[in-house]
């Protein structure tokens, strides 16, 4: 499906115009201007797929922001917006061939990046606490406890618990399991394939850091 027919980014004579009426010269940069323009990149043009192909520096994620910005999509971090970042889009206009549904979204590198480090936090935290459960369950089970009010009901839970049932179960009982953890291509392929739902408009950033030529055309199927 097309939803997103053309895309025009701000030109050289436009950046210029710009440029002179600018009043705030208290900046090193004006990113995004200059970017596109210096490639003469003025106009993109889609299909169902389209692949934007350049080296290092020629501008593809910032075409892939600016248009993200202008379509107002999704994104789950961050990115070098800048204080011109609004001026820049403002000029820029596009043409639809549908409407852009609402699950559409910018998927950016640091997105994956940041999801399997999230993932690899949370079993740590669990790891832990489980190994403060286990030194728990022998205190429990041995200590000499004696209620003496209703303040004390949680922890007669507890001792009860610990002396009813082996250690795994009281374990298992307090904690939950283990967040599943895959190898990086298949993390990177479990995030895209949850966040890619259908029907949808979607900008990939640099797909191929997270997922091999294989896994990037099974998410074309």
């Amino acid at each position: 499906m097309l939803y997103l027919s053309q895309f025009r980014f701000t030109d050289i004579d436009a950046e210029d115009d710009f440029m002179l009426g600018m009043k705030r010269t208290c900046y090193d940069t004006v990113y995004p201007f200059r970017i596109l323009s210096k490639n003469k990149l003025s106009v993109l043009d889609f299909e169902p797929v389209t692949i934007l192909y350049g080296g290092n520096g020629s501008g593809k994620t910032t075409a892939l922001n600016i248009i993200g910005e202008k379509l107002n999509l999704s994104r789950d971090t961050l990115y070098n917006r800048s204080n011109f970042f609004e001026d820049y889009t403002q000029m820029c206009s596009y043409e639809l061939a549908e409407e852009i549904p609402e699950e559409s979204r910018i998927i950016t590198s640091d997105d994956v990046f940041d999801f399997m480090l999230n993932l690899r936090c949370m079993n740590e935290g669990i790891d832990q606490r489980r190994e403060e459960l286990f030194t728990t369950y022998i205190e429990d089970k041995y200590e000499k406890f004696q209620m003496k009010s209703l303040d004390d009901y949680e922890k007669l839970k507890r001792v009860n618990m610990a002396r009813s049932k082996t250690q795994s179960k009281y374990v298992r009982k307090q904690l939950s399991n283990n967040i599943r953890e895959h190898s990086n291509g298949e993390s990177a392929s479990l995030y895209f394939t949850e966040k890619m739902k259908e029907p949808g408009l979607y900008l990939l950033d640099e797909p191929e850091n997270s997922l091999s030529p294989e896994r990037q055309q099974d998410l074309l199927k």
